[in-house]
């Protein structure tokens, strides 16, 4: 099972569990209706002892919420969704174009490479078994020859493993990427669930004097949840648009310089996955500039220490890891 589906299982679960918002929306009822009385009774009674006419308008504010609590699935949650739907799409759509970008920009890099390293004599049996197998069969028995294809052996295992280890610290970090994506989504969709689910008491609370406020910080803070998904798919669309460009910048070298060599981009690609897997974490804060969302400063906070020290353990095990390896290379 991939990671795609995975996300889809994820924006399933959020759909199975809204008819639970129906199980609370009786237990919000009985709050809101006491909360409704007195909040009505109080106003009626103080324009009476005042002998001021009584404004019926303020009134209709807990029946108003009433409503909503009634049909919360289909007026508020329904209505917030249909409104931030499009903004998911847009920047998933956005996501999507870059990274198949990516992708056919990469298979072209991987060809050039392919064909540079074939047209050079002394590198194209390292990526060809014919060019090898022909150069072993030129060579005789003596010892001279005998040296010369241990060398060639040896210049051979030691390119490939080069290459195993260099594909095997692009998938460890991909996967420790994609998995700090799925972390992300994740917890949004268990944040949007419980804010759903426990919408109908926030409403019913903000009936109360003293609590209006309530229904407000719902808005913002489901709000601001809710947009993590856009804003994750930008991080990662620029990262893709990044990517485009470096491989761009080596289609381009290896097609008009011929001793340009690929090493160095694929420490440029390493580093720039480190830097994702610290920037996913802090998809929470960049979501709350949008719109703020008070109670979150805290999460944020630990948010963003996770991130400091995720990245410090990832940059650390990298560099070790490959500090022992090039240690054991020399030696």
């Amino acid at each position: 099972m991939g990671f795609e589906n995975l996300h889809q299982i994820l924006r399933d679960l959020y759909a199975e569990m809204m008819p639970l918002c129906a199980t609370m929306a009786g237990v919000a009822k009985g709050i809101a209706g006491l909360g409704a009385l007195f909040y009505v009774s109080y106003r009626v009674w103080q324009s009476l002892a005042r002998a001021e006419p009584i404004d019926v308008y303020p009134l209709l504010r807990p029946f108003a919420i009433g409503l909503c609590i009634m049909f919360f699935p289909t007026i508020v949650l329904g209505t917030i969704n249909m409104v931030l739907s499009p903004i998911v799409r847009g920047t998933n759509q956005l996501l999507e174009t870059q990274t198949m970008d990516m992708h056919t920009y990469q298979q072209q890099k991987d060809r050039l490479e392919y064909e540079a390293m074939m047209r050079d004599p002394t590198t194209a049996y390292l990526v060809s078994n014919e060019v090898f197998d022909r150069i072993l069969d030129d060579l005789g028995w003596s010892p001279t020859d005998m040296m010369i294809v241990a060398g060639l052996y040896l210049e051979r295992a030691m390119y490939n493993m080069r290459k195993a280890i260099r594909n095997m610290f692009r998938d460890i970090l991909e996967l420790i990427f994609n998995a700090v994506a799925l972390l992300i989504d994740t917890l949004r969709t268990f944040f949007l669930i419980v804010l759903s689910i426990l919408g109908p008491i926030a409403f019913a609370f903000s009936v109360w004097d003293g609590f209006q406020a309530t229904m407000t910080q719902w808005f913002c803070r489901y709000i601001s949840v809710y947009l993590w998904l856009p804003v994750a798919d930008l991080f990662s669309a620029i990262l893709a648009k990044i990517q485009v460009l470096i491989l761009q910048n080596d289609i381009e070298r290896l097609a008009t310089d011929p001793t340009f060599t690929i090493d160095a981009s694929n420490g440029v690609y390493i580093v720039f996955t480190i830097i994702g897997i610290i920037g996913y974490f802090s998809v929470p804060t960049v979501a709350n500039w949008i719109i703020q969302a008070g109670g979150m400063g805290n999460y944020g906070r630990s948010v963003n220490a996770a991130a400091v020290k995720s990245g410090s353990v990832v940059a650390g095990a990298t560099g070790a890891a490959v500090g022992n390896i090039k240690g054991r290379l020399i030696h």
